[in-house]
């Protein structure tokens, strides 16, 4: 299975709406993640690439400012917590994850 599925199927064991890149129009469902393909990392060894790590921003939205949500996405392997901000009286938390096959 590629490594976006099993992202996929991990981020949905904590929330049961998740969407890669945002769906369009207003189609979204409350409370939901929503991921997409963000930067990579090369790894070189004798100037040559042998390893690359592909990370994903993912985006927690909820209307409760408490939403356990945020708590489970950051205990993640290799989740590092970005930034918060409000929108539309929806609150998002904001994490980048590198996130490869082993680390699922």
């Amino acid at each position: 299975m590629a490594s976006r599925l099993l992202l996929q199927a991990k981020l949905e064991e904590l929330c049961p709406t998740v969407y890669f890149q945002a769906p369009p129009g207003n189609e979204m469902q409350f409370p939901c993640i929503l991921y997409m393909r963000d930067a990579g990392h090369t790894e070189f060894a004798g100037n040559n690439p042998y390893r690359f790590s592909q990370r994903y921003q993912v985006t927690v939205i909820d209307e409760d400012p408490d939403s356990p949500i945020p708590g489970e996405v950051a205990k993640l392997p290799t989740c590092i917590y970005d930034r918060f901000y409000v929108a539309d009286n929806l609150n998002h938390d904001v994490f980048n994850l590198y996130f490869e096959e082993n680390t699922a």
